[in-house]
């Protein structure tokens, strides 16, 4: 048995992290979380009432966002494990772009909102650039 070349084992390794990542959001992950509030200027001031309607309607746009996201993620795996692996023509062209798409905007967003978390979800672009690096010194071997 041979081993995956690096790019396939980074790229399932992202795939996993955006499922895990999808199914957070649709199950787990609160509506608003302080960082929000923060962001959006939440205080005192703030009218409850309509912030419970906006909650209720956050939560579904999560359960649908996180279906997207883990579909991306699956989608992503299953990408790696066969067009990267067999070298398809445009493949580094189309994961570059799906990172940029998701990864890379995840990335930015949350440091432009001063994500408490911004360092940490850098890490996922780091990887998808890695795993861009790796797909381009294989084609050359």
């Amino acid at each position: 048995m041979t081993r995956p070349r690096p790019s396939v084992a980074i790229f399932v390794a992202c795939g996993l992290w955006l499922m895990v990542l999808g199914l957070y959001f649709a199950v787990l992950r609160p509506a608003l979380l302080p960082e929000d509030l923060r962001y959006i200027g939440g205080g005192a001031g703030l009218d409850h009432v309509a912030l419970a309607g906006v909650e209720r309607w956050l939560h579904r746009v999560f359960i649908v966002m996180g279906g997207f996201i883990a579909a991306s993620g699956i989608l992503t795996m299953f990408i790696a494990m066969t067009t990267v692996a067999s070298r398809r023509k445009g493949t580094g062209l189309v994961l570059a772009l799906a990172g940029l798409a998701t990864v890379a905007t995840m990335s930015w967003t949350n440091f432009v909102i001063e994500s408490q978390f911004k360092w940490l979800l850098l890490a996922p672009a780091v990887l998808w650039c890695a795993g861009i690096a790796a797909y381009a010194v294989e084609g050359r071997e």
